[in-house]
């Protein structure tokens, strides 16, 4: 079957599901220009949830599907790979991060959404790249925290804050790749250009950036800014959006450690394929199911940072 016969059954499936297509940033271009909404993975689950579909088709990993569940219980939530998980969220399981938990009783739990359902369980609050600093600030002073699982994303608010942390050390394989030397040069060879990372980059790139921001946060950069040329310093399926809204602006991805890899492509999100989307709506299934318990749980974190970032 061809690309075009893909998108003509994938729209045929979307009315006889009544479904949402939701496409992550990082996704394939394709499936971007084919879903209802794309955005950040919370973004996405909340304008999920405000819909009267039936059926979430989530094209991102397995974190971000299992947050629409946990938002949209009523709604049967489909994942095009079910391998298609994250570096971050592997990083950091449960039943580790539970006996980290018991050994500082003292400290709150603010945890990144790059998460497993069971973690966020386990966690006090929930948290965005970009709402992160806000929450942490409402926090009294002599209140002791646990950022998990992102040491990057950690390390950048603590200097952005000035609080003392106890970090998990997970890190986003995609975003510890980029080369600070090579980024260097890159900004030699474009002089004019301006370099923009999001903050699960390391701290030496991010002292290099002229913007840090969540993703949702650099696509609104590039469109607001006055600037024609921009170094990407995240996974490099944004650029997509950013030259379909800024198509006079060069956008130019940061160069990985190894040139030879893709390796500021993330291997997870790259799993959804028009093939795999097209298949999981014919069948209904890969599924996500989540204990009734445990979303509920999931859920009170998840809570708390909306009513905290509001």
């Amino acid at each position: 079957m061809s690309l075009i016969n893909f998108e003509e059954e994938i729209f045929k499936l979307k009315k006889e599901l009544n479904a949402v297509i939701l496409a992550h940033y990082y996704q394939f271009s394709e499936i971007q220009d084919i879903a209802d909404f794309v955005g950040d993975s919370l973004e996405l689950s909340k304008k999920a949830a405000a819909t009267d579909a039936d059926v979430i088709v989530f094209a991102g990993v397995h974190f971000m599907a299992e947050t629409a569940k946990i938002l949209s219980p009523n709604k049967q939530v489909l994942l095009p790979d079910l391998e298609a998980g994250c570096s971050l969220a592997e990083g950091c399981p449960a039943d580790a991060f539970k006996l980290f938990k018991e050994q500082h009783p003292d400290h709150i739990i603010i945890t990144y959404i790059n998460s497993t359902a069971e973690v966020k369980a386990l966690s006090d609050i929930i948290c965005t790249s970009s709402s992160a600093e806000k929450i942490i600030n409402r926090l009294p002073q002599n209140q002791k925290i646990i950022f998990a699982p992102d040491r990057n994303l950690g390390k950048y608010l603590i200097k952005k804050t000035g609080r003392d942390m106890l970090l998990w050390q997970g890190s986003c394989i995609v975003h510890e790749t980029f080369n600070e030397r090579k980024i260097i040069e890159l900004k030699a060879q474009h002089p004019a250009a301006k370099l923009i990372a999001h903050p699960e980059c390391e701290e030496s790139l991010l002292s290099e950036a002229d913007f840090i921001g969540s993703t949702s946060g650099l696509l609104k950069y590039v469109c607001q800014s006055s600037d024609k040329e921009f170094i990407v310093a995240t996974e490099v399926g944004i650029i997509h959006q950013m030259e379909k809204y800024c198509p006079d602006k060069l956008f130019i991805p940061a160069p990985p450690n190894d040139a030879s890899c893709s390796c500021n492509e993330c291997p997870y999100m790259k799993l959804n394929t028009m093939e795999k989307l097209y298949l999981c709506m014919k069948n209904r299934s890969p599924e996500i199911i989540i204990d009734e318990k445990l979303r509920l749980q999931a859920l009170v974190p998840i809570q708390r940072m909306m009513e905290m970032s509001g």
